[in-house]
């Protein structure tokens, strides 16, 4: 697969993601932290899991481009390489912790990490001069 294959498919991928997880908060903070954490959480820790929850679904449409755009904005790589980055950090802490741990944690750390890669990769080469002028 090319690196241009993998740019095309990465931010819509983790947008989706993105949207898909704010939406599980919003619909059910107790089954996401069950899944990701292992524990049922105090109705307050919902309330914030739905805002949080809101504010993950707008940041994954915010960084959803159009089809027809061939490429995407260095601003949605950006925010969605930041959000993946962090996401790894903390949930890697939190399983190391060992106290948290529900069936997806790991298999989340390391979708996170994967996207943190990709869009990573992705971010430096669109800043590379020729990239941003259209060449190469």
């Amino acid at each position: 697969m090319s690196r241009n294959s993998v740019e095309k498919w990465t931010v819509p991928v983790a947008a989706a993601e993105a949207a898909l997880t704010g939406l599980v908060l919003i619909i059910s903070p107790p089954l996401f932290a069950w899944l990701i954490l292992g524990v049922e959480p105090a109705f307050s820790a919902q309330v914030l899991g739905r805002l949080a929850g809101i504010a993950m679904l707008c940041t994954g449409l915010a960084a959803w481009s159009s089809p027809r755009e061939e490429s995407h904005p260095l601003s949605s790589m950006r925010a969605l390489l930041v959000y993946n980055l962090l996401a790894t950090i903390y949930l890697g802490y939190l399983g190391l912790g060992g106290q948290l741990t529900g069936v997806l944690l790991w298999p989340a750390i390391a979708l996170h990490a994967i996207f943190t890669a990709l869009l990573g990769r992705g971010y430096l080469a669109a800043k590379e001069p020729n990239q941003l002028l259209g060449r190469g």
